[in-house]
């Protein structure tokens, strides 16, 4: 079998429509019939992925890969890039603004949370340039 690919934009600063690309991506999982806890972990990513994009780097995109024995999404962004990166992986570290927290967002526990729930995590990111954060799901 090919591997199914999904690609969803996100669009920057859109708080109010943030999750939509991972709930889009949740329902094309399940109409697929892979295991439901899966299913949970990768939305929890990908949703985690957008808020960032969302808050931090003005959007992106999300490709998702469905093979047989695994989902690879990767989250990519033309932002800023993260400065450091062994810092902004510490739980309750952010650095999203005022607006962003009084809508309860930006509690530091994106990346945190997305390295918890998947299989693999890569971020590769270059100041200036961007962003890309590579999660991988075993089925």
């Amino acid at each position: 079998m090919e591997p199914i690919k999904l690609t969803y934009h996100v669009e920057g600063g859109d708080l109010i429509g943030a999750g939509e690309a991972s709930s889009k991506m949740k329902m094309a999982l399940k109409k697929l019939d892979l295991p439901q806890e899966t299913i949970r972990r990768a939305a929890i990513c990908m949703y985690e992925g957008e808020i960032n994009m969302v808050i931090h780097a003005d959007g992106g995109r999300a490709e998702v890969e469905i093979a047989m024995d695994h989902i690879t999404i990767r989250m990519i962004d033309s932002g800023p890039g993260i400065p450091d990166v062994e810092q902004a992986m510490e739980e309750g570290f952010s650095t999203a603004g005022e607006i962003a927290r009084d809508l309860g967002f930006g509690a530091g526990m994106g990346l945190p949370n997305m390295k918890r729930y998947s299989d693999e995590m890569k971020i590769d990111t270059t100041l200036g340039v961007g962003t890309t954060v590579t999660m991988r799901f075993n089925l």
